[in-house]
């Protein structure tokens, strides 16, 4: 597997996203599946990038994540995040989660999960519009400085959020939403990341799944899975958004490759610091995107794909408030 640098830290090219292993994408594999296809990501792929948050499942995604990686725990780069609206007070807490009491115990708390003593990459996941961010990162700072994390990141972050967290304690990566469907972060967050070398982690690369190809407008999602929600999988939508997958299965043919990685190797080959986290759950899924890393787009190719992205409408879009009503506010109701 290739390496890309997120700042300091080297990591995969493509990393995994193990938020589908307890919830968000209608029925998991059992548990000794998904402890099987993580330690495959490292053993088969040499995936050397994982990615959870104490808010999947309510720690739930973390006690799974840290029981698979324990064996390999030293030769991964492992990533989470809390959530600061989350549990705003509580009797231990008063003040509430965003102070440096509050983001110590949620650390601490993940790491009893993870079964780990540091963090290597540790975000504050869905920076509020109404907090002072550089509070966050003076504290992030003081985590670092006592080896509890190595580096840290902020997700769903503005430029100005991202230019005042950097300026107190430097941002070793952004994650947030990115891919062929959604791109709203190219008009300033990728820059910025560029001027100030902060890696950015994409999640959903395949938009859900859509850019796979598997799924049609008569595909049902059920339970907890969050494409009820995202607009993007109405079927009316996806009947619309074909011509996309036509665009990719035409590249794909011509490079001997699947509409997947092509929408990956699409973003790698624009920047040399995006690192894209799609989420697998099955073998085939694993051969498929960690083999996005090998795939080559030469600049003619990718100005070629460019131009004709320019002429395709994307219909639907991703909503985190629905998201979250649907799968965040459900799981804390259960806890």
């Amino acid at each position: 597997m290739k390496t890309r640098k997120l700042r300091d830290l080297t990591v995969s090219a493509v990393g995994m996203g193990c938020m589908g292993f307890t919830h968000g994408y209608g029925a998991c594999p059992p548990e000794s599946e998904s402890i099987r296809l993580i330690r495959s990501a490292y053993e088969d792929y040499g995936c050397t990038f994982f990615d959870t948050a104490e808010v999947y499942s309510c720690g739930e995604n973390e006690i799974l994540v840290g029981k698979a990686l324990k064996p390999i725990r030293d030769k991964i780069v492992l990533a989470t995040k809390f959530m600061p609206e989350m549990f705003l007070t509580t009797p231990e807490i008063p003040e509430g989660k965003t102070s440096r009491k509050g983001v110590r115990m949620a650390l601490e708390a993940s790491l009893k999960r993870l079964q780990t003593d540091h963090i290597d990459l540790y975000y504050e996941h869905r920076v509020p519009e109404n907090r002072d961010v550089a509070e966050v990162a003076e504290w992030a700072g003081e985590l670092i400085r006592e080896g509890k994390i190595l580096a840290w990141g902020v997700s769903e972050a503005t430029p100005e959020q991202i230019r005042r967290a950097h300026s107190v304690t430097p941002l070793t990566a952004v994650q947030s939403e990115y891919s062929i469907m959604e791109r709203k972060y190219e008009r300033e967050v990728i820059p910025l990341c560029h001027e100030l070398n902060i890696g950015f982690v994409a999640f959903s690369p395949m938009a859900g799944g859509f850019l796979s190809g598997k799924y049609n407008s008569q595909t049902k999602f059920e339970g907890d899975d969050v494409r009820r929600v995202i607009t993007r999988f109405d079927p009316k939508n996806m009947d619309a958004n074909q011509a996309l997958l036509d665009l990719l299965k035409k590249f794909a043919a011509e490079k001997n490759s699947t509409p997947a990685q092509i929408s990956l190797a699409w973003m790698m080959c624009k920047n040399d610091f995006v690192v894209p986290i799609p989420g697998m759950r099955r073998d085939e899924r694993l051969k498929e995107n960690f083999g996005a890393a090998d795939v080559e787009l030469s600049i003619d190719e990718l100005a070629e794909l460019e131009a004709a992205l320019a002429k395709i409408t994307i219909h639907g879009d991703r909503k985190d408030s629905d998201i979250h009503k649907l799968g965040t506010i459900k799981s804390v109701a259960k806890s």
